[in-house]
């Protein structure tokens, strides 16, 4: 690959050799965040540039969706010629090695939403001491080697959830199953933190948990056992819409599914997400997680094309969907 030519005052960083933190260009594998000065990467509106897409997975409909909206928005951009994608498969090793790859091909930008967050940490670290930008979409890395992280605030994603248990679901209390996410990837730990905090004070109590990484024959597996172990569960607190779908799955075999109420996060406008579940009644709601993917080719069209410089930390919105705006939500989101 044509390594994008870039700004004139990348060439004068490298002509005079100044100090290694303006460029960012050295010690790119020490622990520490190397400073990377947005004037570096950037090569203007008559640059051509190649983007990498590392992702943790396809197995999630969530995924899948984010490649597409990458895909979408960077039809967009015409500076854009290459977004390349690369499926990890949920595995570390794999997806370290994806983004050894991009490296290699010297791409202008890296994309990237970890599988989990230490074992990516290091690789994450190196592209961005090396001077190459990074967008991180949905999971974080350890640290903040990286130039911007887009995505819900899953602490408050998951304190709302709580609060919706707490206040409309169980006011007097009642007994939950929480099917988790990947416990290595960040939304995991911190959509339970905030579901903690959001029943902070009630007579809800979390009687079960199992770990459904995501996937939904993964929670229809661990609802199965959750069901026998505690047959007195009264609801499901699923990290995600597909493990919720699962969870529902092993209650309807159970003939049990009507007497229990699912509560998932995602909230896909597509035929097979979260918001027509909650529509059709399998899901009493679910929150909104948009994938960032629009905002990431935003975000990377403003470090390359524009030279302007992107905000550490950009906090998608969500919001809380059931049945009675389940339809007006999906119609919106699916508008354009």
């Amino acid at each position: 690959m044509r390594k994008t030519t870039r700004s004139a005052f990348a060439a004068a960083c490298a002509a005079l050799a100044v100090t290694a933190a303006a460029c960012g260009t050295t010690s790119e594998n020490t622990g520490q965040a190397q400073p990377q000065d947005p004037r570096q990467s950037c090569g203007g509106p008559d640059g051509k540039y190649t983007i990498g897409m590392s992702q943790a997975n396809l197995a999630e409909p969530y995924r899948v969706r984010m490649d597409a909206d990458i895909r979408k928005a960077a039809e967009q951009v015409p500076q854009f010629e290459d977004v390349q994608f690369s499926d990890a498969g949920k595995d570390n090793a794999k997806q370290v090695s994806d983004v050894e790859s991009f490296l290699t091909k010297q791409v202008d930008l890296l994309m990237i939403s970890p599988n989990e967050a230490a074992p990516l940490t290091d690789v994450v670290r190196k592209a961005y001491n090396s001077g190459t930008p990074v967008v991180l979409l949905d999971r974080k890395v350890n640290g903040d080697a990286y130039t911007t992280y887009i995505g819900v605030d899953n602490v408050d994603i998951g304190r709302q959830a709580g609060e919706y248990f707490k206040d409309v679901l169980f006011p007097d209390g009642g007994k939950i199953l929480e099917i988790r996410g990947l416990s290595g990837s960040t939304p995991a730990g911190e959509r339970h933190d905030g579901f903690m905090q959001g029943i902070e004070g009630s007579k809800i109590e979390i009687i079960g948990q199992g770990d459904g990484d995501w996937e939904r024959s993964l929670g229809q597996e661990k609802m199965d056992a959750l069901l026998k172990a505690h047959p007195d569960a009264q609801a499901v607190y699923s990290h995600n819409d597909p493990m919720a779908e699962g969870a529902y799955l092993a209650a309807e075999a159970a003939g049990r599914a009507q007497q229990l109420k699912f509560v998932g996060i995602d909230g896909l406008p597509i035929e097979a997400g979260g918001i027509r579940s909650v529509e059709q009644g399998r899901l009493q709601a679910t929150f909104l997680n948009p994938t960032g993917g629009e905002e990431a080719v935003e975000a990377a069209k403003k470090i390359l094309v524009d030279c302007r410089p992107t905000e550490k930390k950009q906090t998608l919105p969500t919001e809380l969907i059931t049945k009675e705006n389940a339809g007006e939500v999906y119609a919106r989101l699916n508008q354009g």
